[in-house]
């Protein structure tokens, strides 16, 4: 006997599954529409705030190392604001033409680590000579491994690799992108709980809830939850400073909790204008040069990936792989740009700006270009940049948590393309995420018990070029994917399809989309003299 509440079978349209979409929807501002000026100016404020995580982690983890102190500390974090607004700058009217920020790159991180601990510098005992003689050495090392970016950029070569890749291949590197970047998450929020949890708690509250539970004319609470939501934990964190909470706890705690411990604001001056070699005349060993360029050559992998999700989250088409190529010359110019003022760290897309462009809903251009304003702005007035730099790490550990999940799940989105339902999808797909999480994770176990990787020689610069590229969780899944997927079964038709290979085909050349044309064509009639292919 049929009881009564039973729902009503499903109608034929609810059966359907949902249609693939080339551009992604229900983003309020595009890639070429800008929002508001009131409003470009406030989101792209954001996105300054956004980047200045990693522009303090890197250099607070290196600069100490090197022999600095907080004064050298605050003018290489100032250094590489500069830097990253120029090449945002640049990237967004003469490379991609996306809304990518360009930042730091934690992938030139290790190999600089390993220049800090060659024994040339370590008979120094001045510090600032050995910081000096360091920072020089890390210069030449990157002017070195920028030209590998430049070359395969805009030779065409990276160009024509990218043409290879199909939506399945993309998806373990744009996944990778954002899910592998997990230790910088929640381990960072977990350094000071306090302030860290209800930074995340409260995102949540202010971009999902909110919205829904208090409805206004515009969207408000989740197109500037960063703001919001960093105003009020900041607050928070300077009165558990004031009322001393923290006046007996461990040095660690204290570092990580306290508003007033990163030494910023002492060491920054008031006005500073970075120049070329600030620091002295680059230095130049082989081994480090070669070292160098393998990392450069695994973030301009990790960048292909992180460019491909801004694409997505700008609304605009498929990159075509010319455009990507003169995107990653451009980001060698980055890289040469931050060797020349020395920044002792290379040039990658920002991942976590990217999340913040699915956050917001915003894709402008323009958003990003104002945003390289204030970079460049607050570097040169050190005093008041200090202040925002000052923020704890925690809280931004916190935002990581959101904007990295939301360029892992782009990655992931690319599936719709193809078919779920093929062994030879699930297979690629299944053991390049599970090589690309398990490989780095036993190279960096290895390195944490034995203090050096698992390829240990005598060249030192050697190990650097086999433990970076295997420490990156992108690049080994990637390197998996891209490899499996154009060699099991390539020449059968029911596999192209399987791959999502044919979905892509308007986009592998700049003219077969006439979208193409408004989302990446150079400003100022460049496309004559540039032209795309």
């Amino acid at each position: 006997m049929a009881g009564g509440g039973a729902a009503p079978p499903p109608k034929q349209e609810e059966l359907q599954p949902h249609p693939v979409k080339d551009q992604l929807p229900s983003v309020s501002y595009c890639i070429t529409s800008p929002p508001p000026w009131p409003e470009a100016v406030i989101l792209g404020f954001q996105h300054y705030i956004v980047m200045l995580g990693t522009s303090v982690i890197i250099p607070s983890a290196l600069v100490p190392q090197m022999g600095g102190g907080n004064e050298e500390k605050a003018r290489v974090i100032q250094t590489l604001l500069f830097v990253a607004g120029i090449n945002t700058l640049c990237q967004s009217f003469f490379g991609t033409r996306l809304p990518a920020v360009m930042g730091g790159s934690y992938t030139i991180v290790a190999p600089t680590i390993s220049i800090i601990m060659a024994g040339r510098y370590s008979n120094e005992t001045d510090p600032h000579e050995k910081f000096l003689r360091t920072m020089r050495g890390t210069q030449g090392a990157l002017i070195i491994a920028s030209t590998i970016q430049i070359i395969l950029g805009f030779s065409g070569l990276w160009r024509n690799v990218v043409r290879l890749l199909s939506p399945l291949s993309a998806v373990p590197l744009i996944s990778l992108a954002g899910f592998g970047l997990y230790e910088l998450g929640f381990p960072g929020v977990a350094k000071c709980v306090e302030v860290g949890l209800p930074e995340i708690i409260l995102m949540l509250i202010f971009s999902q809830y909110l919205p829904h539970a208090i409805h206004v004319a515009k969207p408000v609470f989740d197109r500037f939850s960063v703001i919001f939501t960093i105003a009020i934990v900041w607050l928070y964190a300077y009165i558990l400073t004031a009322s001393g909470a923290y006046k007996n706890a461990r040095t660690k705690t204290q570092i990580h909790c306290r508003v007033d411990r990163s030494g910023l604001i002492s060491g920054a001056p008031w006005i500073n204008v970075p120049y070329p070699f600030q620091w002295g005349a680059p230095t130049f060993d082989a081994g480090e040069c070669f070292a160098m360029m393998m990392a450069s050559f695994v973030a301009l992998v990790e960048s292909t990936g992180t460019f491909i999700a801004v694409s997505r989250y700008a609304s605009a088409t498929m990159i075509p792989p010319s455009v990507l190529g003169r995107g990653i010359g451009w980001q060698g110019i980055g890289t040469l740009l931050g060797a020349f003022f020395g920044t002792a760290n290379g040039t990658a897309v920002s991942v976590e700006n990217a999340g913040l462009l699915a956050l917001t809903h915003v894709g402008s251009r323009r958003v990003v270009q104002i945003s390289a304003g204030f970079m460049i702005f607050f570097s040169i007035l050190g005093k008041f940049g200090a202040i925002f730099a000052s923020i704890p790490l925690p809280i931004f550990a916190a935002l990581y948590c959101i904007f990295f999940a939301y360029i892992g799940a782009c990655g992931l989105s690319f599936l719709q393309f193809c078919n779920l339902n093929s062994f030879r999808t699930k297979f690629i797909m299944g053991f390049s995420f599970f090589m690309g999480l398990s490989v780095p994770q036993y190279f960096n176990e290895y390195t944490s018990v034995a203090g050096y990787g698992p390829v240990h020689t005598g060249a030192r610069w050697f190990n650097d070029m086999i433990n970076v590229p295997f420490s990156s969780k992108a690049f080994v899944a990637v390197l998996v994917a891209f490899f499996l997927d154009n060699t099991i079964q390539r020449r059968d038709t029911s596999v192209r399809r399987d791959r999502g290979y044919h979905w892509w085909d308007k986009f592998r050349s700049f003219k077969t989309d006439s979208r193409s044309e408004e989302f990446y064509s150079l400003p100022f009639n460049l496309n004559k003299f540039f032209p795309s292919v």
